[in-house]
């Protein structure tokens, strides 16, 4: 992984920053976070946005969330 200096906003970053803090990112993860959901987003358009970011919940989830079992009556 690269890394790379970009110039942002200042309102943007103390956003970014307490966001940040609230989700337990760094900042730096929290504007790749909210980069992503916009790519997602622009790539998606008929998903609502918190369908969307569910899915990336999930995702990470996968390897400690135990599937469902539907009944069979």
């Amino acid at each position: 992984m690269s890394f790379h200096s970009v110039k942002i906003d200042e309102l943007f970053y103390d956003t970014a920053k307490r966001y940040a803090v609230a989700e337990h990112r760094t900042i730096s993860s929290q504007i790749s976070y909210w980069a992503l959901l916009g790519k997602l987003s622009l790539e998606n358009p008929e998903l609502p946005i918190n369908f969307i970011r569910d899915i990336l919940v999930a995702k990470s989830l996968k390897d400690v969330a135990e599937p469902f079992e539907f009944r069979t009556e």
